[in-house]
């Protein structure tokens, strides 16, 4: 007699649940640079704002300072604003200000980019480049703003 093994429910209801939230994970930009960032300026509805090398807002935190990254401290507001990080020395596009380019280390080594002294994030669960549906947001106890190419806040 032929025996058939069968799976838990609650294995194949993990699996179904798991494997979606992958491919959304895979598909989503990651803040983390393979090699040296490079911030742009595009024009959007606010304006223009600096992006990343792929054309995604970065965005600066309100309660950070000194070019101190405090979202790192909560393990929610990193995932939700990862780091903008870099392997190399960052570099500017047209229209963004080299000078106020530069880095900070994180505790667990990598470098954050900073712009006129600011670190800078992008927002996790952003789709689309240049968007700026989450500039001005309240969240972990600040502000999250757009950086124009003066390093001021653009809400």
């Amino acid at each position: 007699m032929k025996r058939t093994h069968l799976m838990p429910l609650a294995v194949l209801a993990s699996a179904a649940i798991a494997a979606p939230l992958a491919a959304v994970a895979a598909a989503q930009p990651s803040a983390h640079a393979s090699r040296a960032a490079k911030i742009q300026l595009r024009r959007t509805s606010l304006g223009k704002i600096l992006v990343d090398t792929a054309g995604f807002t970065v965005y600066r935190f309100g309660k950070d300072t000194g070019k101190r990254n405090t979202c790192v401290a909560s393990r929610a507001c990193s995932a939700a604003w990862p780091a903008l990080t870099t392997s190399g020395s960052p570099t500017a596009g047209p229209g963004v200000n080299a000078s106020l380019l530069s880095t900070i280390r994180l505790a667990n080594g990598s470098r954050q980019v900073t712009y006129a002294g600011h670190p800078l994030y992008r927002y996790a669960a952003t789709s689309e480049r240049a968007e700026t549906s989450y500039a001005g947001i309240e969240q972990f106890g600040g502000k999250w703003y757009a950086v124009n190419s003066a390093g001021r806040n653009v809400k």
